[in-house]
């Protein structure tokens, strides 16, 4: 139990920093549409892991377990949302789609990140 709750606290701050990087390179290295992209990118993706993951401890805690039904229907929620956001976000050509999907790829790679970091720790804790 341990391992997961170390990794959900890693991947959490991982993906704050993570986004401020990313958004902060993108502001100062690249074109305002490409910029932008990253910005509300990494921004829609990490509010929704966020919110995700607070749906999920809210309905796996005791006593008040939630049924499967209703985190599958905010889920389905928050997806939607996201996906007529994003469709949005493009078709007003607000953001460079490329910048936006650098900006999405913040949590999957604070999650590889995270991933290497747990497999190190426990490759090189065998290794001694």
């Amino acid at each position: 139990m341990e391992i997961q709750r170390r990794l959900l606290q890693f991947v959490t701050r991982a993906n704050w920093i993570l986004f401020a990087t990313a958004s902060l390179a993108a502001v100062m290295a690249a074109s305002a549409d490409f910029a932008r992209g990253v910005v509300f990118g990494g921004l829609i993706v990490t509010v929704n892991f966020h919110f995700l993951a607070k749906t999920l401890k809210k309905a796996l805690t005791p006593p008040h377990l939630a049924s499967p039904n209703a985190v599958l229907v905010k889920y389905y929620l928050r997806f939607t949302l996201s996906g007529f956001i994003i469709f949005l976000l493009i078709a007003t050509k607000v953001v460079n789609p490329i910048g936006l999907v650098l900006g999405l790829s913040v949590v999957v790679t604070s999650i590889m990140c995270a991933t290497v970091y747990e497999a190190k720790k426990i490759l090189f804790k065998e290794a001694v």
